[in-house]
């Protein structure tokens, strides 16, 4: 498929947009069957409108796309920041159909795949009772396109002076108003941040991150930062943080690298090395050993199958039966051959290897998993196999994680709430799948949990 232009295009390549509708006023809940689904989010920075047909991330106004099939191949059309193209709407009715694919029975409505010409199973148009004709092994599709902010040097057009002009007067002379640095920085987008970065410096011939340093404090500053820095640097940074001195936080490297597509991947891997002077896969291989090396490389060879990618049933029961032999088949994990299908497979493709995992023998694929496994790997591949069935509620998960307990981990909560708020209707996705698993709104959690300029600027950026 050809890829529309930077900056008007709909963002490329990470996994699918979760099943949960966007929020609407009255809180999330998923309607009823034969309810019209949920209303489309607005648009970014606009909270007053609706996003039009096919923008970033939304279905048309009022509508959700149809379903196909569990299963089906991935649509052709990018869906949000770095994720796979989008599901449909939490809780709509799976199609009545017997094709291969289909969730067990009590998963009904969960996890639809993306819509497609042709659902998962089915023949192909006028070959009644066939499977498409493709090649066993790895499916031709085409590469993914960068997300917004992944492309070095790239600026959006336009004029961000009266953005540059309230920072300076928000920052200059006695005193901080912080709350315009986080009501302003809040509301840019990857592009236009980097516009604003080099506004900022001809304008006033200092740097905004120098600034900012100078004035603020604390996690309220990292997190300003974070969003000064754009998407990719603040990942690079925040790998060569985990990586250096003593130990390694192995969440981060998570958070930062697993689940992406391979394009994110690529421009990860060249800005690190353009910065540090030395391989991204050098600094992991230093500082991880054994098999979770080895998955961790298999990550950054970026080789995923492309979302595209279209679905094969025999890839389909193959992986199936490989997991099990490697798995629940054997005395002890066959570890390898678990993380080569686990980074291989596009989100897509991992979500019907789940489906069919478990309808073929009677128990989660996630739970074979933690069975299994432990530790670190036991970490990694469960992160990577809730991107492709659920990334949005993984997401959710991820920022309870950091706020459940005594004590908040504020540092992985700003890095988090920056990371997802730069694709605004993901965001929204993940706020459905926290109502949903956790019964209150992520907001209210979020102000429960921090206080004063931080607590102000994660809500700005959730959008409350």
């Amino acid at each position: 498929m050809a890829y529309p232009p930077p900056g008007g295009h709909n963002p490329y390549g990470q996994p699918p947009h979760s099943p949960y509708p966007p929020q609407a006023a009255g809180g999330y809940a998923a309607p009823p069957q034969g309810q019209p689904p949920y209303s489309a989010q607005p648009g970014y920075g606009q909270p007053t409108q609706h996003l039009p047909p096919q923008s970033y991330g939304g279905p048309p106004p009022g509508q959700y796309p149809p379903q196909q099939p569990y299963g089906a191949p991935p649509a052709q059309q990018q869906a949000g920041y770095g994720h796979p193209p989008m599901q449909g709407g939490y809780g709509q009715p799976v199609p009545q159909q017997g094709g291969y694919g289909q969730p067990p029975p009590h998963q009904a409505g969960y996890g639809q795949p993306p819509p497609q010409q042709i659902g998962y199973g089915h023949p192909p148009q006028g070959q009644p009772g066939a499977f498409p004709p493709q090649p066993f092994g790895a499916p031709h599709a085409q590469p993914a396109y960068p997300s917004p902010g992944y492309i070095p040097d790239q600026v959006a057009q336009g004029d961000v002076s009266q953005e540059a002009e309230a920072l300076r007067k928000a920052m200059k002379g006695f005193g901080t108003n912080e709350r315009v640095l986080s009501s302003v920085l809040s509301q840019i987008d990857p592009l236009r941040m980097a516009l604003l970065r080099k506004t900022y410096n001809q304008r006033f011939m200092h740097t905004l991150s120098s600034e900012i340093e100078s004035e603020t404090s604390s996690y309220f500053r990292e997190g300003l930062l974070a969003l000064v820095r754009g998407p990719l640097a603040n990942d690079v940074l925040n790998l060569n943080k985990a990586l250096k001195g003593a130990g390694t936080k192995e969440t981060v490297l998570d958070d930062v690298l697993l689940g992406r597509s391979n394009a994110d991947l690529n421009a990860i891997k060249q800005a690190y090395q353009l910065k540090y002077k030395r391989t991204l896969e050098d600094d992991v291989r230093s500082d991880l050993s054994a098999k979770t090396e080895r998955l961790f490389m298999m990550v950054l060879s970026a080789q995923r199958q492309e979302e595209s990618a279209p679905i094969v049933p025999q890839m389909i029961d193959h992986d199936v039966a490989e997991l099990h032999r490697a798995t629940e088949g054997r005395a002890g994990a066959e570890q390898l051959a678990v993380c080569h299908i686990f980074s291989s497979r596009s989100d897509g493709q991992l979500r019907t290897i789940a489906q069919a995992y478990e309808r073929k023998y009677q128990i989660p694929l996630e739970k074979v998993i933690v069975k299994e496994f432990s530790g670190h790997m036991e970490d990694a591949l469960v992160s990577m196999l809730r991107c492709g069935t659920d990334r949005a509620m993984r997401d959710a998960i991820l920022l309870e994680d950091t706020m459940k307990g005594p004590g908040t981990k504020d540092d992985l909560l700003v890095h988090r709430v920056v990371r997802y708020h730069w694709d605004p209707a993901h965001m929204q996705q993940v706020k459905g799948a926290y109502k949903h698993k956790y019964k209150k709104d992520l907001s209210t959690r979020i102000k429960g949990d921090t206080s004063g300029d931080l607590e102000r600027l994660l809500l700005a950026c959730v959008g409350a």
